[in-house]
């Protein structure tokens, strides 16, 4: 046997091994040997205990209404915008998915770290183009290879733009002010690195339709690591939900427009029933028996709502309310 402070010899490994191999030897006998290993690659990001992608979905659907009402006012047409659901997978993946040439622009979201991505398909660029000088959406369905964006598509996308960052600077305002700036422009998306292949972003799909047979397709692509930091601000405005205050305001709103409207009130001291032939005969002087009751009875939209005691008030008949009546069943 070799010393104990030494590595063992060849003649004992070969030794162990044939003993494990023939039994002899027992193997497995150490500590924890069913414990299951996991696989964890530190160079990869963990999105489990992330941003709330509810709290960006939230943001896209305010983002949504605003956009499609800055385009109208630009374009004079009313475009159909669809949402996809926020997605966070990695930016080579994203890229995968993309066939050049596009209308891929870089953006700086200020306070925000990092630069973010809007990718315009070119046919959502042609059908606005056609729109904005008053043609009817229709346009060419991709950019031909080869060939870049011409000056007057260039100003279409940079009005397209605009609007786009005024619509995201509302959406984000519940949670938190941004402003937008927009830092360069590609076609082809693998020249615009906000991120490394491997790093997660979060991926946000708008589907355009500007006239009846054109559709395309709007990206914006945020980064993981941009939107993290501000994580729980995200949270916290999907836990207790960005609309408290203009919620409260809408009813009251409507209390006071409800308080305006009119309403018919009548109030009957008694009532008597008769037959047809009976009521037919009465002449002016007949007297009518009935039972008195204790108070009067307010109808409101003829519905019982209060009792009442019959007085006046100077020249002119009172009802003076007592109680409520409670509803009947």
């Amino acid at each position: 046997m070799a010393d104990s402070t030494n590595l063992l010899s060849p003649e004992e490994l070969d030794a162990l091994a044939a003993g494990i191999e023939d039994g002899t030897i027992e193997s497995d006998t150490g500590v924890n040997t069913g414990a299951a290993a996991l696989k964890h690659d530190l160079t990869n990001e963990d999105s489990s205990l992330g941003v709330n992608v509810g709290a960006v979905d939230m943001i896209n659907e305010r983002f949504v209404r605003q956009f499609r009402h800055g385009l109208l006012e630009v374009l004079r047409t009313t475009p159909k915008i669809n949402m996809a659901n926020v997605k966070i997978i990695k930016f080579g993946d994203y890229l995968k998915d993309l066939q050049p040439p596009l209308a891929v622009n870089t953006i700086r979201l200020d306070p925000l770290r990092g630069y973010s991505l809007v990718v315009i398909d070119p046919s959502v660029v042609f059908a606005s183009l056609d729109n904005f000088f008053g043609g009817f959406g229709r346009g060419m369905n991709a950019l031909p290879p080869g060939r870049s964006f011409t000056p007057t598509e260039t100003s279409i996308i940079s009005i397209m733009l605009n609007v786009f960052f005024g619509a995201l600077q509302e959406a984000w305002a519940p949670v938190m002010p941004i402003k937008c700036e927009h830092v360069s422009s590609e076609v082809n998306p693998q020249f615009a690195q906000i991120a490394d292949q491997n790093d997660l972003v979060i991926f946000s799909r708008f589907e355009s339709e500007l006239s009846h047979d054109v559709t395309g397709n709007i990206d914006l692509v945020y980064p993981y690591s941009s939107l993290k930091p501000i994580r729980e601000a995200l949270a916290s405005r999907v836990q207790t939900g960005d609309d408290d205050t203009g919620d409260q305001q809408w009813s009251n709103e409507l209390h006071a427009a409800a308080a305006d409207a009119e309403v018919p009130v009548r109030v009957t001291l008694a009532e008597v029933e008769t037959t047809l032939s009976k009521f037919q005969s009465m002449s002016s002087g007949d007297v009518l028996f009935l039972k008195k009751a204790d108070y009067a009875r307010m109808y409101v939209n003829e519905i019982p709502v209060f009792e009442a005691d019959i007085g006046s008030s100077g020249p002119h008949m009172a009802a003076k309310i007592v109680k409520a009546m409670e509803p009947e069943e």
